[in-house]
């Protein structure tokens, strides 16, 4: 493939100034990353012209009319673009409405206008454009051109810039300064908003203009922030969510206790401090499950007796229910039955009276039944 010749002037324009006050020197800084996404566009949409203009034609390839179409495009666009703000002007209006105000989608337009008219009868009427072929195909010849070195990225950048200006009459996302000296120039040019530069945390090689610096620096995966749970970590940010769940000491887990009801959750740092703080509460829920029909008052009083009879550093060296389980049955030994209170202990009594009176009567129905069986069977 034939490359293009490079005849752009990428330095600083110079306009007569129509009082005759001498040429004027215009910055020639735009937004970065919109002229980056504009010159990425600009290869795929090239090849996707030459593909549907070729389709179906023995006797042309894409890479034939790839210089002819990339040159027409470029005048295409260039033309659109000069006569947008002049035509925003005259209908107060541009195509799409709202969804052209952005200089991209504005450039987009015409992209897709351009590549839309150079489709051939059989591309338009045959199916091809919703075919896998067609995208593979395309997809194919960009790699093509890459490899080829055609239409290289600072050229397709250069010319983004040039639209990018033409269609950006708010200068939102391009330097609009102008200025008498070249020195002005140069002293404008280290403090643009618009002027490129790289992110300075290491392993981030982002480039972008000056004015987006604290938005890139807010998110940037590479820049050493404090640990969001405030231990004493600094952090990579794209490292962020697994410290979070992982080796950070405030990382919040379950209480140890949690198995026999304990709804606390706590740094990780300081669950040894928690079961320490929280021994008679844990002492109360171990032996609701040990005594299931003792009242509240007998249990808090035997939490009561088994942190008198016991140093609390043992019964916070327990790490889990099972060893702390054990602990406390190991004093229960030594402290004797638990006592249960007058009216506790009637209602015990009844109960297990009735449970007596139960299991008799269940066992009278049974001989019950051996006697009438017997007796059928002599009758019988």
């Amino acid at each position: 493939m034939e490359l293009p010749s490079n005849n752009l002037d990428v330095g600083p324009k110079k306009i007569e100034h129509e009082k005759d006050e001498g040429p004027l020197l215009h910055c020639d800084f735009c937004d970065i990353e919109v002229v980056h996404k504009l010159a990425q566009m600009f290869m795929p949409a090239l090849a996707c012209a030459c593909v549907d203009n070729t389709t179906g034609d023995p006797f042309k390839t894409p890479g034939f009319v790839a210089v002819d179409l990339r040159k027409e495009m470029i005048e295409f666009v260039t033309q659109k673009s000069e006569l947008f703000v002049a035509e925003s002007i005259i209908t107060e209006d541009v195509p799409d409405g709202e969804a052209l105000e952005h200089p991209f989608d504005i450039i987009s337009f015409f992209v897709d206008e351009f590549v839309n008219s150079k489709r051939n009868l059989l591309s338009q009427f045959s199916g091809w454009l919703l075919s896998d072929k067609r995208e593979d195909k395309i997809d194919d010849f960009v790699q093509e051109m890459e490899i080829n070195g055609f239409w290289p990225l600072d050229r397709r950048e250069t010319l983004a810039k040039d639209l990018l200006k033409n269609v950006d009459f708010k200068s939102s996302f391009h330097c609009g300064m102008s200025f008498k000296s070249a020195e002005d120039l140069a002293n404008h040019v280290d403090a643009c908003n618009f002027r490129s530069v790289v992110c300075q945390n290491l392993g981030c090689n982002d480039r972008f203009s000056a004015g987006q610096l604290k938005e890139h620096d807010s998110i940037c995966d590479f820049k050493i922030v404090p640990c969001e749970q405030k231990c004493t970590a600094n952090i990579l940010r794209r490292d962020m969510d697994r410290h979070c769940i992982t080796v950070c000491p405030l990382k919040l887990v379950d209480c140890p206790f949690s198995a026999i009801g304990c709804r606390s959750t706590i740094g990780q740092s300081i669950i040894r401090k928690h079961c320490s703080d929280d021994i008679e509460s844990h002492l109360l829920l171990i032996l609701k499950g040990i005594h299931q029909q003792a009242s509240d008052k007998d249990l808090q009083r035997r939490v009561e007796q088994i942190v008198q009879a016991s140093s609390r550093s043992k019964l916070a060296e327990a790490k889990d229910v099972r060893s702390f389980r054990s602990i406390v049955k190991d004093l229960e030994i030594k402290l004797g039955p638990l006592e249960v209170s007058d009216k506790e202990k009637t209602c015990a009594e009844e109960v297990a009276k009735k449970s007596e009176d139960n299991r008799t009567s269940a066992a009278k129905g049974v001989n019950k039944e051996d006697s009438e069986h017997t007796e059928n069977g002599r009758q019988g």
